[in-house]
């Protein structure tokens, strides 16, 4: 054996001796700490004897915990992900339970509830104590990595070996490009301003270049037009159709795998990810194989469905299990001290942060994070060609703190590190990495429209038709991503505020909301409406919508032009008449607003009314029709302009005098940068199994 591999295994010796040395000590100090826990006998033994006690009662648990803790996690990934979180501290003090027991002295005891408590300590410190050991010992964290790459080559039989450099994409769910330039001025994202050279004698290494949403700036439209190449027919993150009968909703499982279907079929291939591609997070596939926390196959059932495959994964290594549980505790805990601060400070505007609302944010900015940047890793490890991964954390935090808060800050920061991470990661990758960032959508400021009149959307619309308006107003639950990703991994329905799946005909509209975007449906009326036909059933409502002051204008159907957009004071302007020198009612919100409403008049399953609401250029604000305070989905302000950044090491993503507009443009960009790295896509008809898919 040559001296460089003594060297190593002589390391590897002292940094488990190191730590079990520390877990020793750690179990003293709770011993003498906690009533409920001892190591001696009822009669008192000497130091040598508890000394020895502690040794072995912690060379058993950490023992246990690499064997057993693989084994009960794989048996309990039926479990659902948050109800597994909350059972790693049981299960680990279950373990301690038993070391304690394997002591033949038999001198070890301590009751259930403080086993819990001790083996959380415990499993933490060890945990600490050797990332502190690894990263003190650059050489021996190198060399942790190359053979983790390795592990994972050996049991990848069906992965060529990696031919060119790989890419990472990853999404940073909801971040703007105004807030990625705001929180690199302050400092706050370190790695980004890194790659963009910020600070003296840095060469940038990445680009940043802003692109423009369609009209629906919401994550089912962004990224199905991203991963598969088209978002043709998404008017909005919720939808009626009227010869289903059905409510679609992009992050409902069975509607994302209903969306991803149809997209497959229009574009004739299966994605951005058909070659050696992994997708991580994401409400789509994009065609890969390797697929974790993916919300289009969430709905299937056996063992196809591989959505939940990131949880054991990451789950697997108590240590991890251990921190994470901590950290999302933790985060409950901070959610609700930063929400009774702004109660107290009466801050507005402001939304109901209670109930469930706490767990749910840190599930994305926790729980989602971890899981889904350790599968990037994995896959990085093991030379996947492409990854596309989504955190969700950021556009959680910003719908209800608000997208500028400093709450939302504090994640942006925690993301950079993540982004730090994967970067530091790809050095020690079998093949090159190229990291790119991006983001779907942004958000835009602003206190909700029930807030400022007093009514929701739906009343408003009630009222126009001269139907009973309830006296208590009916909030809009929010939408976010976040909430269904919970329900996924709890295996629960994505049912919203008591939304119906499949209303039943009736005379009375549907009105849905997505952020600032308004869809009104007539359910009894097999066809679109038209302008005239609402105005001879609902005289009033179409001024109702169009002169309200917390309304931008209104699309509709048009027997005369086809489509007219509405706006206050009898504004009228036909669809195909809207351009940028001539915008009519969307002046306001700015270049490529017309394009926006054309394409999106176009789609088969375009609402009857189509309503964006009130947005203030000078401020950048609008009102949501949900229950956010940091809304999109809609056009006004800073959710239609997100941001790519890649490395210069790419070709520019346009030519210098061209802008970046539509997912499906993007898609395009991005499918060329793989061409780039020697990945050439698989058409459709090489993979005929999955269309299904």
């Amino acid at each position: 054996m040559g001296g460089g591999r003594w060297r190593r295994v002589l390391s590897g010796v002292w940094r488990s001796i190191a730590v079990w040395a520390v877990s020793t000590v750690t179990m003293l100090v709770l011993a003498g700490a906690l009533p409920d826990f001892q190591l001696q006998s009822d009669n008192g033994d000497s130091a040598t004897t508890i000394a020895v006690t502690a040794a072995f009662g912690a060379g058993a648990f950490g023992l246990l915990s690499s064997l057993v803790w693989p084994l009960l996690v794989r048996l309990l990934l039926l479990v659902p992900a948050l109800v597994l979180g909350l059972l790693v501290f049981f299960l680990n003090g279950s373990l301690l339970l038993l070391a304690l027991r394997l002591n033949p002295s038999g001198r070890g005891d301590v009751a259930p509830e403080t086993a819990v408590v001790v083996a959380a300590v415990m499993s933490a410190v060890a945990s600490a104590t050797g990332a502190a050991l690894a990263v003190r010992d650059d050489d021996a964290y190198r060399r942790r990595l190359y053979r983790l790459s390795d592990r994972r080559r050996r049991h990848a039989h069906d992965h060529p070996g990696p031919v060119g450099p790989g890419t990472v994409f990853v999404q940073l769910d909801g971040v703007g490009h105004e807030m990625l330039q705001a929180a690199v001025d302050k400092g706050l994202m370190p790695t980004v301003a890194q790659w963009l050279g910020r600070g003296a004698g840095r060469p940038a290494t990445h680009r940043l270049t802003p692109w423009r949403t369609d009209w629906s700036s919401q994550t089912g439209a962004s990224q199905l037009g991203i991963l598969h190449g088209t978002n043709h027919d998404i008017p909005a993150f919720r939808w009626y159709e009227k010869e289903s009968r059905e409510v679609m909703v992009c992050n409902r499982p069975s509607s994302a795998a209903e969306l991803q279907r149809r997209a497959v079929g229009r574009t004739g291939d299966t994605g951005l990810l058909t070659l050696d591609g992994a997708s991580r997070g994401n409400l789509f596939s994009g065609g890969a194989d390797q697929l974790a926390l993916v919300l289009s196959i969430a709905a299937r059932r056996g063992k196809d469905n591989r959505s939940r495959a990131g949880y054991f994964a990451y789950f697997s290594d108590p240590a991890n299990a251990v921190r994470t549980a901590m950290s999302f505790v933790a985060d409950v805990l901070r959610e609700t001290g930063q929400s009774t601060r702004a109660r107290m400070r009466k801050q507005r505007p402001r939304v109901k942060r209670g109930g469930l609302y706490p767990f749910i944010r840190a599930f994305a900015t926790v729980v989602e994070r971890d899981v889904v940047v350790a599968a990037v890793i994995g896959d990085m490890l093991a030379g996947r060609a492409a990854i596309y991964a989504d955190l969700l954390a950021y556009d959680e935090v910003a719908h209800h703190s608000g997208p500028g808060s400093r709450d939302a800050e504090q994640v942006l920061e925690r993301l950079d590190r993540s982004l730090a991470l994967i970067a530091k990661v790809a050095e020690h990758a079998p093949r090159a990495y190229r990291i790119v960032v991006l983001s779907d959508h942004g958000q835009s400021p602003g206190e909700t429209f029930l807030a400022r009149y007093g009514l929701s959307l739906g009343n408003l619309v009630r009222a126009g038709c001269g139907l009973p308006v309830p006296r208590r107003a009916q909030r809009t639950h929010s939408g976010a991503e976040a909430r269904a990703a919970v329900r996924a991994a709890l295996r629960r329905p994505v049912e919203e505020g008591g939304e119906q799946h499949r209303p039943s005909r009736r005379s009375e509209p549907i009105v849905l909301a997505s952020g600032n975007l308004g869809l009104v449906s007539f359910p009894d009326v097999p066809h679109r409406m038209s302008k005239e036909e609402i105005d001879r059933r609902y005289p009033a409502l179409l001024s109702t919508l169009a002169n309200h002051p917390g309304i931008g204008f209104v699309l509709v159907r048009s027997e005369e032009h086809d489509g007219v957009v509405l706006g206050a004071h009898g504004a009228e302007i036909p669809v195909a008449e809207l351009t940028d020198e001539h915008p009519g009612p969307l002046a306001d919100f700015g270049p490529g607003a017309a394009a926006a409403v054309r394409r999106t008049h176009d789609f088969p399953h375009v609402a009857d009314i189509m309503v964006n609401s009130w947005y203030d250029p000078d401020g950048g604000e609008v009102l949501a029709f949900e229950e956010q305070i940091g809304s999109h989905g809609g056009l006004g302000g800073a959710q239609a302009r997100p941001f790519l950044l890649s490395p210069v090491t790419f070709s520019a993503p346009v030519e210098d005098a061209e802008e970046l507009v539509g997912a499906e443009h993007v898609h395009r960009v991005l499918r060329r940068w793989l061409r780039e790295c020697s990945g050439p896509q698989i058409p459709l008809e090489a993979e005929p199994k999955r269309r299904a898919a």
